[in-house]
């Protein structure tokens, strides 16, 4: 014969302690006892225990009355309170610009980084309590982002940013603290633990269901706790201080019965529509459903509206799917119908679930079934699938006790023991900030790398699984290194050319400067540099950079100051050819050009006054004495400085000249004597004849162009007979 294994365990609530034993085999559970218990005065609040000594008598009384039907009972199975847990959303990013392709250890240190970032809120919500006082009993991922774009995994992604948001749960580690202790003072070991919450919906809706928005509603008697399931997972818990108690005492006011016969009262009226109830004065009186409601209408509402308020607000705003009502305030009369009316959801979305809604489960006859026995056989069937046990893991030789809701791994351990998941990488190297060829570069630094996490002493992952007494090492990783590159590192290619200058072949290579002196490209960057990489553009920046200077001046255009005013010649002026083409120095040049330069012209005074379209000088031309000349009268002086130019003087590039107009005369007798020499013939007497043209002149006589002109020296003789002749002067 099968022996069947037996399950003993407790739901410790504020009123009162439920104790019950299952026997369990082949996955079918058979309630055979349960026993419940008052509290003699006010040891629990809000799901944590405030008087130990009280509760511990409390249990100790159940565990001993069953014990005289059962045999002895040594473990029991146990849960925290919902009320008691706090739930947080948390979204960490982190910056994977240039980084290797991520890695399922950085998927984890970015969700425990988030884990633990929600228990540091967790912790400044409630009087700023240090974030390790509380456990994190499950996390659920609610998206991966990579780019702000929601991603379904994140491995061997690449990006430049990538996110997580998740939903943490956490249990205050005194609540468990404090149960240990009741438990430990009546002689009982703790078998297992588990969450209230998840013992209710462990056998009211299976996994399958939890995808599904519904809420879940335990009523005690003196707090009523929510929890929210949604996304295959429970997503927030709750509580509201009022429950069963406050419905109690309206039908003890309103009735005049006592308290214990109060709660009678509004368990039959759940039943019946009319019930028999004696007050306390002795008078027996008939009370029909419908009127007891409607006295204790507003005490209804305000508990429905307690609850309902808080559904909203932990299911952001909006009514669940359904609601499930367990506990044994859920028999309060209309409290179904009520909760529908203010979710607007219709009256079978809202419903009380008992233990005949659990499958695999019989109970005894003897027993009452009620949905206030759903919570203690919940707690027995889920501590025993999956049971939440201790386990001392020693972090960097400290112990830290961990409260195992699943498997636990070595990224939970180091959550418990305060170590802070953003610190553990190493920071990146220092970047350099340079600037090339006017645009500014950012040159990061080498990645930080990861932690060294040792496990017993073999190196270990944030994922790997520990055992109960394992003994972590960890240390952080190191940091990346500061930037270190050469010029030629930012630099794809230095670029080259070959030009042809006047048939002689050059090279030319760019040149690299750093913060304004010429440097190697081999020199290392520092930071804030300012690098310039350049080959010469233009025909002039090419002669520059060869040092033919010469040639530059040479082909510039040729320039003279003429009374003041800048003049440019270009007939003077050098000239610049590539391949044949004139061009201007500003012209760029390509790789294999063939380069002329033709150098200026040094023109004289003549040539400036051409070009100029200046007239120097007028000329007439004469026969004297049978010989042909030419008379000049200058018309235009040309001086450099004080000294008057000649027609075939030299005037240089950059010369400063002035031009002097005169005014044009005719040419006189007179004349003459500046363009010829005159001698006297030995037998003349000193008295001479001027002719022009054969006709007796003066020294003003105007002259013409083609003029003969002499100069007679008579006798005495001849010189009479002319001053006797008639007409002759």
């Amino acid at each position: 014969m099968l022996e069947h294994k037996k399950l003993f365990a407790l739901d410790i609530g504020t009123r009162s302690v439920i104790g019950i034993i299952l026997e369990e085999q082949d996955g079918h559970y058979h309630v055979i006892d349960s026993l419940v218990k008052e509290h003699t005065e006010r040891a629990m609040l809000d799901g944590q225990i405030h008087d130990v000594l009280s509760v511990s008598k409390i249990i100790t009384e159940i565990k001993q009355k069953l014990e005289e039907k059962h045999g002895p009972l040594k473990k029991v199975c146990v849960a925290a309170a919902g009320r008691a847990l706090k739930t947080e959303r948390s979204k960490v990013t982190i910056d994977i610009n240039g980084k290797p392709l991520i890695k399922n250890q950085d998927i984890l240190h970015l969700e425990l980084s988030a884990v633990q970032q929600a228990q540091s809120f967790v912790a400044e919500k409630h009087e700023s309590e240090q974030s390790f006082y509380y456990y994190c009993v499950g996390y659920s991922v609610l998206y991966y982002r990579l780019d702000g774009e929601e991603i379904g995994n994140l491995i061997d992604q690449q990006g430049k940013e990538a996110s997580v948001e998740i939903i943490a749960t956490f249990l205050p580690k005194v609540v468990v603290e404090s149960l240990l202790s009741a438990l430990h003072r009546a002689g009982l070991e703790m078998e297992a633990l588990t969450l209230e919450p998840i013992a209710a919906i462990h056998v009211l809706i299976p996994p399958s269901m939890r995808r599904l928005n519904v809420a879940l509603v335990d009523i005690g008697a003196g707090t009523s706790d929510i929890a929210i399931t949604d996304l295959g997972t429970v997503i927030a818990y709750g509580m509201v201080p009022v429950a069963g108690d406050e419905i109690t005492e309206a039908i003890s006011d309103q009735l005049l019965l006592d308290f214990p016969f109060a709660e009678e009262a509004k368990r039959e009226l759940y039943k019946n529509d009319t019930i028999t109830v004696t007050d306390i004065l002795g008078f027996e009186t008939d009370v029909r459903k419908e009127d007891l409601v409607s006295q204790i209408s507003p005490v209804l509402d305000r508990l429905a509206s307690s609850i309902c308020n808080e559904i909203m607000e932990l299911n952001n705003n909006k009514p669940p799917k359904a609601v499930m009502l367990v506990g044994g305030g859920s028999l309060t009369p209309e409290l179904p119908k009520r909760v529908a009316e203010k979710l607007n959801l219709p009256e079978n979305r809202v419903a009380i679930r008992g233990i005949d809604a659990i499958r695999s489960l019989t109970i005894a006859n003897h027993i009452t079934q009620g949905p206030e026995l759903v919570t203690p056989i919940g707690i027995a069937i889920a501590a025993h699938h999956s049971p939440v046990q201790y386990k001392t893991v020693y972090v960097n030789e400290q112990p830290v006790r961990l409260f195992e809701v699943k498997k636990l791994t070595v990224g939970e351990c180091l959550l418990a023991a305060g170590i802070k998941m953003n610190k553990l990488y190493g920071k990146p190297g220092l970047a350099l900030i340079v600037t090339l060829n006017g645009q500014n570069v950012t040159i990061p630094g080498g990645h930080g790398d990861a932690p060294v996490i040792l496990r017993n002493g073999l190196a270990s992952s944030l994922d790997s699984e520990i055992e109960n007494g394992d003994q972590l090492h960890i240390e952080k990783g190191k940091d990346g290194l500061r930037a270190d590159l050469q010029i030629k590192d930012l630099i794809d290619e230095i670029p080259k050319k070959e030009v042809t200058i006047d048939d002689k072949v050059y090279s030319i290579e760019a040149i690299i400067t750093c913060n304004g002196k010429v440097v190697s490209a081999e020199d290392a960057v520092e930071d804030r540099d300012v690098i310039e990489c350049k080959i010469p553009e233009t025909i002039e920046d090419l002669l520059i950079s060869l040092n033919l200077h010469e040639y530059i001046i040479e082909s510039r255009p040729f320039r003279v100051n003429i009374n003041g005013k800048e003049t440019f010649i270009p007939s003077f002026s050098g000239k610049v050819y590539r391949n044949g083409i004139e061009v201007k120095l500003h012209n760029s040049y390509e790789h294999k050009d063939h380069i002329i330069i033709e150098k200026k012209r040094i023109p004289t005074t003549k040539e400036i006054a051409e070009v100029k379209q200046v007239m120097l000088s007028h000329t007439i031309p004469i026969s004297f004495n049978g010989e042909n000349i030419h008379l000049h009268k200058p018309i235009s002086i040309i001086r450099r400085k004080n000294t008057v130019l000649s027609e075939n003087d030299q005037i240089k590039d950059g010369d400063h000249i002035s031009i002097e107009h005169r005014k044009l005369e005719p040419f006189l007798f007179q004349d003459l004597f500046g363009h010829v020499d005159i001698e006297m013939p030995a037998q003349a007497n000193g008295n001479f004849v001027l002719l022009r043209n054969g006709e007796q002149a003066t020294f003003h006589s105007r002259l013409e162009a083609g003029d003969d002109l002499t100069i007679v020296w008579p006798s005495k003789e001849e010189m009479k007979k002319r001053l006797d002749l008639p007409g002759q002067a």
